[in-house]
């Protein structure tokens, strides 16, 4: 074979051999960039954590302290002023109403009186007796407190701004420092119809819905009283939710693992929980966690 024949097949080789790689660009489908594109792009995704939009319940409440109190609890006051004479009952003492509980002598320099019996007004255990025989009273004098220590109740005062939410029949839990580790069921059953102009409060009283008789008059309780509640509405962790700009935010995956930016409002929320008024669906799966470092369209990788 000559030289000349040799090189003219050696030229046609290379030319079949470019024509074939030019028609294998053109024939190969778009769609096996696209496929690599996701691959490259799977392999940079956002591994997150996602938790579905649901129905559940929002309490919100005010954490307050007050004083446990016998229910039925009264001041005994003398008729006439004096000398206190005699102290006949103590601290702890159970008096029934008409019981001569003291002797007060009202008698003066050259003036000589009969003692004056001081009645109780009620039935009840002594609480308190503040003053001695021997000790001058007036009638405004409040010689003994006689209280039914068998139906104890909570008195608290509520802060002026969440007075608009307390009503009659509010449940409460509340605890006490003598009985750690455990908590008590109440509830509002008087609220007083004006607020106090110097602390800006309102005060409540509260009854035991299960009594204990651990529990004293005296004892000082916190309470956790729930001025809020709803029921059944659609809700998203706090921990989902973000803040731009003072707009709210949250992520929702779709079914092709992409990061949706969604814009939301909320109704009442809590310490855990938001409730939901617009911008994501019941079912849909929002970011709860790896959130921080998304943008709208990116891809992510689910992990439980």
């Amino acid at each position: 074979m000559s030289k000349a024949r040799i090189i003219t097949i050696s030229i046609i080789s290379l030319i079949a051999v470019f024509s074939i790689l030019i028609l294998v660009n053109i024939l190969v489908p778009e769609k096996t960039d696209e496929n690599a594109a996701q691959q490259r792009q799977r392999g940079q995704s956002t591994t997150v954590r996602v938790t579905p939009v649901s129905t559940g319940t929002i309490e919100q409440s005010v954490v307050i302290n007050g004083e446990i109190l016998a229910r039925n609890q009264v001041t005994i006051y003398p008729a006439v002023g004096g000398r206190l004479a005699e102290m006949r009952y103590s601290i702890g003492d159970r008096v029934s109403r008409g019981n001569v509980v003291a002797m007060v002598d009202p008698s003066r320099p050259g003036e000589v009186f009969s003692f004056n019996p001081v009645l109780s007004t009620v039935s009840g255990t002594v609480l308190n007796a503040p003053f001695h025989a021997g000790d001058t009273v007036t009638t405004q004098s409040g010689i003994y407190v006689v209280g039914d220590l068998s139906s104890l109740l909570v008195e608290t005062f509520v802060p002026e701004r969440f007075v608009a939410s307390v009503r009659q029949g509010m449940r409460a839990v509340l605890w006490v420092e003598a009985i750690p580790g455990e908590i008590f069921n109440a509830e509002v059953f008087e609220v007083n119809p004006v607020l106090d102009p110097v602390t800006r409060t309102l005060r409540i009283r509260l009854r035991f819905i299960n009594p204990d008789p651990r529990i004293k008059a005296g004892m000082l309780a916190t309470i956790n009283l729930v001025t809020n509640r709803k029921t059944n509405i659609p809700v998203v962790q706090r921990m989902s939710v973000i803040n731009t700009y003072g707009s709210w935010i949250v992520f929702v995956v779709d079914e092709n693992n992409i990061a949706r930016k969604r814009e939301v409002t909320f109704g009442i929320e809590n310490e855990e929980f938001l409730e939901v008024l617009s911008g994501v669906s019941l079912g849909e799966n929002v970011v709860s966690a790896g959130q921080i470092f998304l943008s709208d369209g990116d891809s992510v990788r689910v992990t439980e």
